[in-house]
């Protein structure tokens, strides 16, 4: 998704909120437990299934995974919206961290935490 993207999707969500009068609503903490909530449903559609069946969803589950994973990104940008984070500044500095952590001759094919690599 490009910044632009991000912003326009950041813009629509708070018109969308905004004409309903949400604000009052819409604290830190508030969003950051929907956004929690909506991650549990996400990991519902998961729950029990091999990794390969995982890999391998019905086309009805994938949509409603889709869904559901949309709903969670909504969460997010509002909820980054709300605190005034830039979402895409913040999962690049963020992706520069990860790159010092995991060096590629250290990380590659290993799914240990950085301070055991």
């Amino acid at each position: 998704m490009s910044t632009d993207s991000l912003h326009e999707l950041r813009d629509s969500l708070r018109e969308f909120a905004d004409a309903r009068d949400w604000g009052p609503f819409h604290t830190p903490k508030n969003l950051a437990m929907a956004l929690a909530g909506e991650a549990g449903e996400v990991i519902e559609h998961f729950q029990w299934l091999s990794a390969e069946a995982s890999a391998t969803l019905p086309d009805e589950t994938r949509d409603a995974v889709a869904l559901e994973l949309a709903d969670v990104l909504l969460y997010l940008v509002r909820l980054a919206d709300v605190l005034d984070v830039d979402l895409a500044d913040a999962a690049r500095r963020k992706l520069s961290i990860n790159a010092t952590r995991y060096p590629v001759d250290k990380s590659r094919g290993r799914a240990d935490k950085y301070d055991r690599l």
